[in-house]
């Protein structure tokens, strides 16, 4: 198989093995877990359905009478490391690290058993090599040179399983996994061995001898990720975070790993409490860092790819974590509406009510630009006051395009060029297609449901300073189930109109289920009770029922005040710059107020 460039060869060998041939390879390349795995995660349930399962098979189909019989373990991935002389284990290291647990706790129970039982000694043989390196004169055998060791960024976990396997006793109240899992498979030894002493021998011969792995060796660490990505059935591939920062940890010595590992668990849980993930967070710094590389393709690399093969100093980067951190501070506010000490902007209403707005946009895109705004300005003078223009402005480019032309693709090479546009640019130019106004308002009446709750909450903070509640629904005046004797239009006039942005408002769910599909009169009294100002006014307003024209004048109502709110601001992030002292306006600038002249926005 090839991989990477025309020259490049990538070996991959894929052959079935007894458990005691496969680990037995081990002597010469021994197994290691790579910095970037997760902890060793088996729980009580896994070790025990394990262990039953052999000695099920054990009990029914193998052993040495029957020799065979196979039971297969799954799949091992692994990169065949020649620099560290050693195999990596990219898939199936819980199993791996279990099937070690069990074999030392096989190696202590014979060893208690008296030394006049060849049975014992023969098996303990068996095991020895396959746990330990033993001298190449003397064939004694070296407990402390164990053939599994793990580098996962956990230390103290790391140096458990080492002493498990190096003396084959673990603390009696230790909770690690490690620890609580091998005196799992010392207890369901002892219980297997008092009820049937004899069949012990053939559970250790069938786990030696019949149980059976895939392994599946790759000679290129990417092909095995890749590899690993395909097979695992759970959906999970390894995180590149996960990766990155093994990366990051191995360029760091003493002291600096255990402040790096400080940082990266206060960040994980930072994350964690924003609804955010570190993987996530490397994504969005990617943009930003494409940004400032001034990379406006509209194709988007793999992050893993990113950072390991073109932009590896990246990684390395002193400032790296604390910028990952600030993004979050914006999350935080985005997501939790909370606050940033000293940044006065987390506190601006206006503003928060301007990222709920892109909050509702139908894709990701959005987040993009707003995150390279903020990284590269918020230390510009009157950053509040521009940023605040800029999300406004950014909401009515995205929300006019998504009306026109509902797809991704309408803004994404757009949004590539503002992002590149903002550094070092506190009003950057919007080089978004120029869209067709007539279009555009014949299509707010009827908008791609995708975007109405981006609308309506356009329409609901013109109306207050208050955030909408976390839990609303869309709510239809006229209900979508209604009673076709209530009108004397057809039904397809009727269904003609029930979706226009006339007949729908932001409504309280719990209010929304009292008000089931009532009619107006009735609904009227639970719009009176609504926090949300549009909805309440309809509640207290003097109207007594709601028809297909009344749907046809809120429509044009709401069309003029989507027109004001457009031209407003951006008008505003037009002046932006313009105005704020006796300098004639730039070029750039006057070139924007042309454009939005003859969007007629202006």
């Amino acid at each position: 198989m090839h991989g990477g460039g025309a020259m490049a060869t990538t070996n991959i060998n894929v052959t079935s093995e007894r458990l005691s041939r496969y680990f037995d390879t081990a002597k010469t390349k021994p197994f290691v877990i790579p910095e970037y795995q997760r902890p060793y995660a088996w729980t009580e349930e896994h070790v025990e359905t394990l262990f039953n399962d052999l000695w099920e098979f054990t009990e029914t189909q193998g052993g040495s009478s029957n020799e065979t019989a196979t039971y297969f373990l799954g799949s091992i991935v692994s990169y065949d490391n020649e620099d560290k002389k050693c195999q990596e284990i990219i898939d199936g290291q819980q199993r791996i690290t279990s099937l070690f647990l069990l074999l030392r706790a096989i190696y202590t129970k014979l060893a208690g058993i008296p030394e006049n039982e060849p049975k014992a000694k023969n098996f303990m043989r068996q095991i020895e090599p396959l746990l330990w390196r033993a001298d190449k004169l003397t064939g004694e055998i070296d407990y402390s040179s164990v053939l599994l060791s793990s580098n996962v960024i956990d230390n103290v976990g790391n140096e458990i399983l080492k002493n498990i396997l190096k003396t084959g006793e673990a603390a009696p109240n230790a909770q690690d996994n490690y620890s609580v899992n091998y005196r799992i498979f010392q207890r369901l030894l002892d219980k297997v061995s008092l009820e049937n002493p004899f069949k012990i021998y053939d559970f250790i011969f069938a786990i030696l001898n019949q149980a059976v792995v895939l392994p599946i060796i790759s000679s290129d660490v990417e092909m095995a990720l890749t590899i690993f990505s395909t097979l695992n059935n759970r959906g999970l591939p390894l995180s590149d975070a996960d990766i990155f920062k093994a990366k990051i940890y191995g360029k760091l010595s003493g002291g600096e790993r255990d402040a790096f590992i400080e940082k990266w668990k206060n960040l994980e849980t930072k994350a964690e409490r924003c609804s955010e993930s570190i993987q996530q967070l490397f994504y969005y710094y990617m943009f930003y860092l494409r940004a400032c590389s001034k990379d406006t393709k509209s194709t988007t690399p793999g992050v893993r790819r990113y950072f390991l093969k073109d932009n590896i100093k990246e990684l390395f980067k002193p400032n790296l974590l604390d910028d990952l951190d600030t993004i979050l501070n914006l999350w935080n506010v985005i997501n939790n509406h909370g606050q940033i000490d000293g940044e006065q902007w987390s506190q601006n209403i206006e503003i928060i009510k301007a990222l709920d707005i892109l909050s509702s946009y139908p894709n990701e895109f959005w987040k993009y630009p707003v995150i390279i705004y903020y990284l590269s300005n918020r230390n510009v003078d009157n950053f509040e006051d521009k940023f605040k223009k800029f999300l406004r402005r950014l909401a009515i480019e995205l929300l006019t395009k998504y009306i026109v032309t509902p797809t991704i693709n309408a803004v994404k090479s757009d949004i590539m060029k503002l992002n590149a546009e903002i550094i070092g640019n506190t009003s950057p130019k919007f080089e978004f297609k120029v869209i067709d106004t007539k279009e555009l308002m014949k299509k707010l009446h009827e908008p791609h449901k995708n975007v109405v709750r981006m609308i309506l909450k356009l329409f609901a903070y013109e109306k207050q300073d208050k955030l909408l509640p976390k839990k609303w629904e869309i709510e239809h005046i006229l209900p979508q189930k209604w009673q076709s004797n209530y009108f004397k239009n057809s039904e397809d006039e009727i269904k003609a109109k029930i979706e226009n942005i006339g007949n729908k408002l932001p409504f309280e769910k719990t209010l929304n289920i009292v008000a089931g599909n009532g009619y107006f009169t009735k609904k009227k009294q639970e719009y009176k009770t609504s926090e949300i100002e549009i909805t309440k006014e309809l509640g207290e307003s003097a109207l007594e029922d709601w028809t297909l024209d009344r749907i046809t004048e809120r429509d044009i109502r709401l069309s003029d005040a989507f027109s004001e709110v457009m031209s407003r601001w951006n008008k505003e992030y037009c002046s932006m710059d313009v105005g704020v002292s006796d300098e004639l306006p730039t070029a750039e600038q006057l070139a924007q107020i042309e454009a939005f002249k003859k969007k007629g926005w202006v």
